[in-house]
């Protein structure tokens, strides 16, 4: 497998996390209707709390704080947060396997806070053994997440679900779908392994600002 890991997405949008055997890969996921087969080349930006200009912020505002560290005491999780863009062809960036005991911020979307959906993506296990989010099956509702910020402020938010979905049927609206409210979204890998090794799911938590 390449040091590099491979983008979560063939369509550029941050939404699996699948192993190969201890690593990671992609599924391919339709933006538009949740089918495999998409070719958009950039993730969908209608969810952000952007301004009159569409730049993110609102006249006068200052730019949106960035999340810094995330913690979830009812598993054990305190990662810092490294931030993730895009890759030069347009798909996602995931955290290196090297790193997988830190979890990252996809930038492309809103922050922590910020009214929308913020998505916050981990590994289960990669090739080094477990990762940062392995035990993420075991969150209940109602837990705490915190999240920390550049600015010293820590956000809250409560857990309102969680969801094991085939890597095949992403409810993508659903995860990365306009909303009014401040959201949050986990995601890494769950389910069974297919003849290559690869999980055949994804593990979402939702959680809203509390």
């Amino acid at each position: 497998m390449s040091p590099t890991p491979p983008p979560f997405w063939r369509a550029a949008l941050p939404v699996v996390i699948c192993l190969v055997l201890t690593g990671c890969s992609s599924e391919a996921v339709d933006a538009a209707s949740d089918a495999p087969g998409s070719t958009a080349s950039t993730p969908p930006h209608a969810a952000r709390d952007t301004g009159p200009d569409g730049t993110g912020k609102h006249k006068g505002s200052e730019p949106a704080a960035a999340p810094v560290r995330l913690s979830i005491a009812s598993i054990g999780v305190n990662t810092p947060l490294m931030r993730l863009g895009l890759n030069e062809d347009g798909t996602v960036q995931v955290p290196p396997a090297e790193q997988g005991m830190t979890a990252g911020w996809y930038t492309g979307g809103v922050a922590p806070g910020e009214r929308g959906a913020a998505v916050l993506i981990g590994h289960n296990d990669t090739r080094f053994g477990k990762a940062v989010f392995h035990d993420l099956k075991k969150i209940t509702k109602g837990a705490d997440i915190a999240i920390r910020n550049d600015r010293g402020a820590e956000i809250h938010f409560r857990v309102t679900g969680t969801e094991s979905v085939s890597k095949k049927a992403f409810p993508t609206k659903k995860v990365y779908g306009a909303t009014d409210e401040r959201v949050l979204r986990l995601i890494t890998c769950d389910g069974a392994f297919d003849a290559q090794g690869h999980p055949v799911d994804n593990l979402i938590v939702y959680a809203a600002r509390s």
